[in-house]
């Protein structure tokens, strides 16, 4: 089981949430590291003394590229959801099933994942 995280869950590391911060601590001492994509750095990182929380996480992540192959299977994805939201639907294929996916976006990633036959454990933050 991998911890997928989306934009919403690398905001709540960067705030200190407990349970986000445990849900990953767990992970890592089971030697899992969580997984996102360079979309989802894109949306939160803003450089700076205020993100020193994150700059320590993002070394332990598995950032995957948001490539040209996954760019277009997020884009079928969409096409099937008549939704819009790249960075969302990457998310989501980015999981397999069993998968947990940190989110902020429980309501928009539910109808990604269905569509993409993925049965995931989507964790609201």
């Amino acid at each position: 089981m991998t911890l997928v995280l989306d934009a919403g869950a690398l905001l709540a590391i960067e705030r200190g949430d407990r349970d986000v911060v445990a849900l990953l601590k767990r992970g890592l001492l089971a030697g899992r590291s969580p997984r996102t994509h360079g979309g989802v750095v894109g949306q939160v990182w803003r450089g700076g003394s205020r993100q020193a929380r994150l700059a320590a996480l993002l070394p332990g992540v598995d950032v995957v590229p948001l490539d040209d192959a996954l760019g277009r299977r997020a884009g079928v994805l969409l096409a099937r959801c008549r939704t819009a939201d790249v960075v969302d639907a990457a998310v989501v294929l980015l999981a397999d099933d069993g998968d947990l996916v940190v989110t902020s976006d429980v309501t928009d990633l539910r109808p990604l994942a269905q569509a993409a036959g993925t049965h995931l454990e989507l964790v609201p933050v």
